[in-house]
């Protein structure tokens, strides 16, 4: 089985999971191979340790909008603000991972429509932290904008208690989804938001040193500045990669041409056509294609071949092919 290779922050999904494949004749027939595509949902082995995340990141967020309420602090605000999207990512990953299970153990039989389950709510679900990041990024950026012309004053004290007790938390979190992080993009999400909050953390925790020191009221609405800017790249970088899953654009890790070129080279096949190569959800890219071969003695030793080619060399296990014989090779295609 391929691995996961993000590239710097985010990159692209590149594992390939568990799934069935199954080939045709242009007639009709089939050949069906594998299990079940429930085996290939990356998030669902780290549940435990995302609820255990999510529990610990809630707390601290209620104390951290108390305390910011409490002691004026901007920057305070603004990691509780990130706590709270940190809190809804982990939420929306629990509830794609708990309607994506529970999709693939139903199977088809009670949504005959659902062909390929909930597995994309893991997806959607990334994109909606997207959304819900750079809103945050948002309102900081107005509000330290209003506050660096005439910036409150801050209880400092408090506001260096509060920010040590959420780097502990953060700390602790990041361990839990670190595992997680290499094999779901949704996990992925949840842990590029905590680590960008633990970072926050320890900006606040220098802002609060600085005021208690120097009374500086400046520190925290520049603070607060300097943890939007460091979150919008990366969500950007989160909001590219579940966008190019979403409308199905082929892997980077998978060129086509490369994958075509692959297929031209088992033995029997003459012409590749109608190749796409896409990613359902993280740790699973699917293909489909046509092969033309010169002998239709050759279909199952053609199907079978095409299966490890991708299997092997690009960790593809989810393969729809349908082979017809090379004077039939004006077909279209079909979905």
């Amino acid at each position: 089985m391929s691995r996961l290779r993000w590239p710097p922050y985010l990159g692209e999904l590149e594992e390939a999971g568990v799934g069935h494949q199954h080939g045709g004749q242009q007639q009709g027939g089939h050949h069906h191979h594998g299990g079940g595509l429930a085996a290939g949902h990356s998030g669902l082995r780290h549940r435990n340790r995302l609820w255990i995340a999510f529990a610990l990141l809630a707390s601290f967020m209620v104390v951290e909008g108390l305390a910011a309420w409490w002691t004026g602090s901007l920057a305070l605000l603004s990691d509780a603000g990130h706590l709270a999207t940190d809190v809804l990512g982990i939420g929306m990953a629990l509830a794609a991972i708990h309607a994506a299970a529970r999709a693939a153990r139903a199977g088809t039989s009670t949504a005959p429509h659902r062909t390929f389950g909930l597995y994309r709510l893991e997806v959607l679900a990334a994109l909606g932290n997207a959304v819900l990041l750079f809103g945050v990024a948002g309102f900081v950026l107005f509000e330290a904008a209003r506050r660096l012309g005439d910036p409150p004053e801050i209880l400092a004290g408090p506001m260096l208690l509060v920010a040590a007790g959420a780097l502990v938390a953060n700390l602790i979190a990041l361990s839990l989804l670190r595992a997680g992080a290499s094999e779901s993009l949704n996990v992925r999400g949840a842990y590029l938001e905590v680590l960008g909050d633990l970072l926050s953390s320890v900006g606040v925790l220098i802002a609060a040193v600085i005021i208690l020191l120097t009374d500086w009221w400046y520190a925290d609405p520049l603070l607060a500045v300097a943890v939007a800017l460091f979150i919008i790249p990366r969500t950007a970088l989160l909001a590219r990669a579940a966008i190019r899953v979403l409308v199905q654009a082929a892997p980077r890790h998978l060129p086509v041409a490369e994958v075509s070129a692959a297929l031209g080279q088992v033995p029997g096949v003459r012409d590749v056509h109608d190749l796409h190569v896409w990613t359902l959800t993280s740790g699973m890219d699917v293909a489909s294609a046509h092969l033309t071969i010169a002998d239709a003695d050759q279909l199952g030793q053609v199907l079978a071949d095409a299966r490890t080619a991708l299997r092997e060399k690009y960790g593809i296990e989810h393969a729809t092919l349908q082979v017809e014989p090379a004077q039939d090779s004006d077909c279209q295609p079909e979905w």
